[in-house]
Formats: structure tokens, C-alpha cells, sequence
């Protein structure tokens, strides 16, 4: 039976309904089953919580012997931001090698293996897809987590994204409502603007999520950046015209909104977490995603309090906390009745498929390698959505077809001659990410290719530099399986 808050009252209860906080451990501390039991209906799950699927099954479990209905959420986009992997890498390419294929049953099945995975280990709310149109090359958070550039390859995939995960009862989150996709600023850093017509706004930003909402998703994700075309005080995340008269009037949405993470300097930096909580449940929201870096009862206590004390002085009506938290507590209903098609069969090798399926090689004539070359990753800094715990490139896998690979990791002004010194005579595999986006990346491809023109490139960002190399590998995404069908490749496997 469904553990209900006990010596709370309806409305401390509600304020800890609509809150996702994080925690640190493997294991569920006390305080967060403590508030479980007062009312808090929702846990998001990061890397640092997750060694592998049995521990994340035990951990989950723990999680519902306070609450059977808990959310459990997690941010597993597959391709380069993973949390089921964090430590090894994705078996699933991502969106942008879903997109570049462009296959929307593959992305249907991959969507479907995913959410099997998540439900086997007692997840059943994934902060994804991400429905962004990467309309701007130079976006540095969105990128290969976007399907492409096109508003109508990216709704059709994000319709047959989110079909195929709620086929495993995991409800999915669509994300980044307007749409993140137009921007030059990383939102985990400051506030982002688009400053696109409404009109373009509508035939390209909306677009993939009025698809999500005819597929029938559970959750919508709102992006911390400000549109001055549909709001020009608030961003998204907080604007009433955005959430309420826009996503729930115009495009008909009755589901669960959930804010992106609250600490993000966006919101925490120019409104502060408590006070952005407020404004975002007063603007039409109904969950309150925290945890990604603040991750403590501390953090749950303000924001809890923050609600209260809002409902109390009049600044937030007591309906809209109720209707936020009862929206919450409907999503846990519909994952709690068992959604999942009873005839969903496993697919171990879909995303290897898909990561095969994605890959474009420019150049004529390449023979495989029969020895063991010199890797060399030019590393930029990573987003904080992807995170620098999971590892990255192709030398594991071209080390295990051809031993004796050596490889080592270059960033800087220094980086192609230093390539090359680190080389010797070893046959080269330059390995990059977005090299569009990094000039310092462009300066050390120049720099090595002038001396060794045989040097493989991998592109495994966006692909939006013009090829060159010998062999040159775009495999839209640096996901393990991403790495390992390029290496394939590479040696002739």
C-alpha cells in the first residue's frame, strides 16, 4: 500500500510533492525516506548514484518500500549523455545518429530497448528526449543530443523516441520546451536569449513538440533561456505565457511539467533557486527538477518552505500548488499501473545496429589497418549535460581489434605538434569533437595532416567541418557504440 505523509499537513504535503530532488550515495540515505514518507513523491537519479543495473534494482527497490509509487527519474538520453553508463560509455548512439539515419522505427526500437533497460531496474521517468531543433552549429550544450537541424526529421523522431519508451512504461520527459536548440549559450552557465520571429518559432521550435504531444508524452521539460518574442521579462521556465497560455492553451497539453534543473546558473544565478521555484509553479509548472549539483535535505527543506510561505502570503494560489501536485501524483499512478507491453522483447544489439547504420565515411580507396596505430583525442572541455566521468573516442575498441594500440589525450595551441611527437612512426587516428566549434581543434588537424596526410580523422561531434584525412569518419555521436563501429571499420572487422 502507498505510503501517504503522515503529520503533515495537505499543504507541506503538496509542497514536497512537486519537488525531484537528488541525492549522493548508492544507497538511499535517511532523510530522503524520511521525506518520502511526509509526502515527497519523486527521487532523480544521477551517475554518481549508479554502479551497475543490479545495484541501481536494489537501490530502486529500497525507494518503494517507503513509497510504492514513487518517480524515479533519471537523465539518460543515451549517446553522449548517459547515466546507466556513466563509467563505460552508451550502448546507444544518441539522437543525432538516430537523426542521420533517419529511420524512425530503428529510433522506435532503440527508444524501446532504452526504456526496457530503465524499467528492469525500477526507473520509470526519463528526463528525455530531447526535442531541441539544432538550428545553431555553434550551440555548445545541445548539439549530436539534438536529431538534426530540420524541425521536421527531429518531431518525426521525437514522436517515435517517445512512443517507444512509454511502450516499457518508463514516461517520458520531453525536452527543452521552447526549445533550446537556436542558442550560443550553455544554460548550466547563464541565461540564454533567442531572439527568433514568433512565426519561426512556431514552424521550427513547436513543431517536434506537438509531435511529442500527439505520441502522447507524459512529461514536458522546460528550458531555462528567455524568447522575448513569446516572453520578454522571464525565461520559459518561469513565464506564465510560455507554460500556461502557450504549452497548456495553444498546443493542448495536459501532462506533467517539469522545470530543468533549478540550480542551473540560469535560474540560480539570477533568481535564485527558492524564489525560481516559486515563480515556476506559479507559471504553470508541476515539478521542480533539483538535485544535479545541490543534492542535500538542506535543498528540499528551502524549496519545501519557499512553497509554503508563498501559498501563505498570497503570492502563490493554493489551487495551482494542489492542481502541480496532483499532476505529479497522476503521472505516478500511470507508471505505477504497469504500462509496459508485455510483448517488448529485448534487443541487445539495436544501438550497435543504429551506431553502424550511422556512420558517413568520406574518402576513396582507404585500406583497414592491420597495425596497431597511435590515437590521438583532442579533447574539449566537456559540457556539464554530458559530464567528463564517461569516457569518450574509439581507442578501447580499436585496442581490442588491434592490440597494441597506443593513444593519448591533446587539447591547446600545442596539441598538433605535440601529436605528432607522441606518434612516432605509428600510423595516426586523430579523433575530434565538433571541430567547427574549436579552433584550436582545426589549427592541430592542420598541423598533423601537413605531415602525416594518411592520418584517419573521427569526427565524433557534429559533423559540420568539411571532411579530410585519408579516411574520414563522422559518427554523429561519441558513444561507446559510436567508437566501436568506427573502430570496426578502421581495422576491416
Amino acid at each position: 500500500m502507498t505510503t501517504f505523509a503522515s503529520g503533515t499537513d495537505t499543504l507541506t504535503r503538496d509542497a514536497l510533492t512537486v519537488l525531484q530532488p537528488g541525492f549522493t550515495g548508492t544507497t538511499a540515505p535517511d532523510w530522503l525516506l524520511r521525506r518520502l514518507g511526509e509526502g515527497l513523491a519523486s527521487v532523480g537519479l544521477f551517475g554518481r548514484n549508479i554502479t551497475s543495473p543490479e545495484q541501481l534494482a536494489a537501490l530502486t527497490a529500497q525507494l518503494r518500500t517507503e513509497r510504492d509509487d514513487v518517480l524515479v527519474a533519471i537523465d539518460e538520453e543515451g549517446g553522449d549523455v548517459t547515466r546507466l553508463e556513466v563509467r563505460s560509455g552508451s550502448s546507444f548512439p544518441g539522437n543525432n545518429a538516430l537523426g542521420a539515419v533517419d529511420d524512425v522505427e530503428l529510433t522506435h526500437a532503440v527508444a524501446a530497448e532504452l526504456g526496457r533497460r530503465l524499467a528492469a531496474c525500477g526507473v520509470n521517468l526519463n528526463w528525455a528526449p530531447s526535442a531541441d531543433v539544432n538550428s545553431n552549429p555553434a550551440n555548445p550544450v545541445i548539439g549530436v543530443r539534438s536529431f538534426g537541424a530540420s524541425a521536421d526529421l527531429v518531431a518525426r523522431h521525437t514522436a517515435a523516441y517517445v512512443t517507444g519508451l512509454q511502450s516499457a512504461g518508463v514516461a517520458a520527459c520531453t525536452k527543452h520546451f521552447p526549445g533550446h536548440g537556436d542558442t550560443a549559450i550553455d544554460s548550466h552557465h547563464a541565461l540564454p536569449r533567442i531572439d527568433a520571429d514568433e512565426s519561426v518559432l512556431l514552424e521550427r521550435e513547436l513543431r517536434p513538440f506537438r509531435a511529442a504531444i500527439a505520441a502522447g508524452t507524459r512529461a514536458v521539460m522546460t528550458a531555462h533561456i528567455l524568447v522575448p518574442a513569446l516572453d520578454r521579462d522571464r525565461p520559459a521556465t518561469l513565464s506564465q505565457p510560455v507554460l500556461t497560455d502557450l504549452l497548456r492553451g495553444e498546443l493542448g497539453y495536459t501532462g506533467l511539467i517539469v522545470t530543468d534543473g533549478m540550480e542551473m546558473q540560469a535560474i540560480a544565478g539570477t533568481y535564485g533557486i527558492e524564489r525560481g521555484s516559486v515563480l515556476a509553479i506559479a507559471a504553470g509548472a508541476d515539478a521542480i527538477c533539483v538535485g544535479g549539483g545541490l543534492a542535500d535535505d538542506e535543498t528540499v527543506r528551502r524549496l519545501r518552505d519557499a512553497l509554503v510561505s508563498a501559498v501563505r502570503s498570497g503570492e502563490l494560489p493554493e489551487e495551482r500548488l494542489a492542481q502541480a501536485a496532483e499532476r505529479v501524483r497522476t503521472l505516478a499512478h500511470w507508471t505505477a499501473a504497469g504500462a509496459a507491453d508485455p510483448r517488448l522483447p529485448a534487443d541487445e544489439e539495436v544501438g550497435l545496429r543504429a551506431a553502424r547504420r550511422a556512420l558517413r565515411l568520406t574518402g576513396a580507396g582507404f585500406t583497414p589497418l592491420t597495425a596497431a596505430p597511435y590515437v590521438a583525442a583532442f579533447t574539449p572541455v566537456a559540457n556539464i549535460a554530458v559530464g567528463d566521468e564517461t569516457p569518450w573516442g574509439l581507442a578501447a575498441e580499436l585496442a581490442r581489434l588491434l592490440p597494441g594500440t597506443e593513444t593519448g589525450s591533446f587539447a591547446g595551441e600545442d596539441a598538433g605538434l605535440a601529436t605528432l611527437a607522441a606518434a612516432g612512426p605509428r600510423r595516426i587516428v586523430a579523433v575530434v569533437r565538433d571541430e567547427h566549434r574549436h579552433p584550436w581543434m582545426a589549427a592541430a588537424l592542420d598541423t598533423v595532416l601537413r605531415t602525416r596526410p594518411d592520418t584517419v580523422v573521427i569526427e565524433m561531434g557534429l559533423p559540420q567541418a568539411p571532411p579530410r584525412g585519408a579516411l574520414h569518419i563522422a559518427t554523429h555521436g561519441a558513444a561507446r557504440v559510436c567508437g566501436r563501429a568506427a573502430a570496426e571499420v578502421i581495422a576491416g572487422a
